[in-house]
């Protein structure tokens, strides 16, 4: 029983140290250090050979897992329509619209990586538990203002939308999921979901073909 007790006294211990980092680190740090990590995957000269691509995506999707809270990101974009969903259907959701976001951040950034720059401005805390860190993306002598709405979880600082030069992604994607929840049943969003991914995947396959096909050695 002593033995029970003191195994429980010091889960609750570490428990509570977590909870206290988390706490401590700021929102702009916590975004800075997936962010950093995604760049600096891009760049690593091993990840030029196309065998290795599958290798880099894993882990991109790592980092990818750091930055955001996918759970309240799909949440959002249904915002009153969360509550038409049955509890089945908001997990089938949620691994859908993970997948299917995650999929397109991660096919633009494979494919049209060129030594852009991220610039960290500020952050404002918008509350105890909420913030708006504002950076910008240099691509030669453009400059693209990115800001990320990020809440304090139980597991540290997440983001939870993302502005690019002006436009809110979960603001996006509500307005088109909700146009087509006034037409169809939530299951029949979740299958469009899973179409898409099926789409995303194909492509994604035809492009490797492609890139194989080719004679030369330069990377796709």
């Amino acid at each position: 029983m002593k033995r029970k007790i003191m195994v429980c006294s010091v889960v609750s211990l570490m428990w509570a140290i977590l909870t206290l980092v988390c706490e401590a680190q700021e929102p702009m740090d916590a975004l800075r250090g997936p962010i950093d990590r995604v760049i600096s995957i891009l760049k690593d000269p091993q990840y030029q050979d196309p065998s290795k691509q599958a290798l880099e995506r894993e882990r991109l999707w790592e980092a990818m897992h750091d930055l955001f809270n996918f759970t309240d990101m799909a949440k959002r974009t249904l915002a009153r329509n969360w509550k038409r969903f049955s509890p089945p259907e908001r997990k089938s959701f949620v691994t859908v619209f993970r997948e299917f976001l995650g999929n397109n951040y991660l096919d633009k950034i494979q494919k049209g990586y060129k030594n852009e720059k991220v610039v960290y401005l500020e952050q404002q805390m918008l509350s105890p538990d909420k913030a708006l860190v504002k950076t910008k993306i240099i691509r030669e002598d453009i400059e693209i203002p990115v800001h990320y709405r990020m809440k304090m979880y139980r597991g540290g600082w997440r983001a939870y939308d993302v502005n690019i030069e002006g436009v809110s992604l979960v603001k996006n994607y509500r307005t088109q999921f909700n146009k087509l929840l006034m037409k169809g049943s939530p299951a029949e969003l979740i299958e469009r979901l899973k179409r898409k991914i099926e789409k995303q995947k194909k492509q994604r396959e035809t492009a490797g073909h492609a890139c194989h096909a080719r004679k030369d050695l330069l990377p796709c």
